[in-house]
């Protein structure tokens, strides 16, 4: 929404940045301006901020990151010996570190990722989600996963998902998903062609007709 993102550059620059003086803010907060665009522009340029306009996302990314860093100046006693709430607790750790153990597989959002990656992976929808899931989990299947395979490590950040489903673990487990996938894929390409260059080489076959079976010399 336009307006609560302009609210959201002068609240930024009022509360934390603070580049401009009290008095120099005026264009900034006139937010209902037709000028605004330009005032914020020109804020932009002020603040050194090395993205354009257009590119909102990495704006706001990096105003906030700058908004963090001033923060952090102005009270780096107070945060300076700061521990993560996690970190406090031996049991919270524990739980950050195995967070499918915790999992509900009822929860609404998990089916609808199950229903979501079933459509991306191309598996055979069925009712009942964890039918789906264990269609990819029977025991042809683990077998051949668990099967020892030479190859390169993949690089998992270098793969583009193309979705987002919320969880940091979900995305990396769709992204195995899909690269077994695509691996499948390419398996069954390299029978089909494999298929046809042998019946290539029978049509090919100087010794074989396709009326009597055996022609020629």
């Amino acid at each position: 929404d336009e307006t609560e993102f302009r609210n959201f550059i002068v609240w930024l620059e009022d509360q934390k940045i603070r580049h401009y003086k009290i008095e120099d803010r005026g264009n900034l907060r006139n937010i209902h301006s037709d000028d605004w665009p330009k005032s914020f522009e020109k804020y932009m340029k002020d603040v050194n901020c090395p993205f354009k306009m257009q590119e909102r996302q990495e704006t706001v990314d990096w105003l906030l990151g700058l908004a963090v860093r001033l923060e952090y100046g102005d009270n780096a006693d107070k945060y300076k010996d700061s521990t993560p709430d996690g970190a406090k607790n031996t049991d919270n750790t524990a739980k950050n570190a195995e967070p499918l153990i915790n999992l509900d597989v009822n929860n609404p959002d998990f089916k609808a990722g199950v229903m979501a990656l079933a459509n991306l992976l191309q598996v055979q929808r069925h009712d009942d989600y964890l039918v789906m899931l264990k269609e990819r989990l029977t025991q042809d299947a683990i077998a051949k996963a668990n099967q020892s395979r030479e190859g390169l490590p993949v690089a998992l950040e270098k793969h583009i998902l193309g979705f987002d489903t919320g969880d940091a673990v979900l995305n990396e487990a769709a992204q195995i998903l899909r690269l077994l996938h695509i691996e499948e894929l390419r398996e069954l390409q390299t029978k089909i062609n494999e298929a046809i260059v042998a019946v290539q080489a029978i049509i090919a076959d100087p010794k074989t007709d396709h009326r009597l079976g055996k022609v020629g010399r």
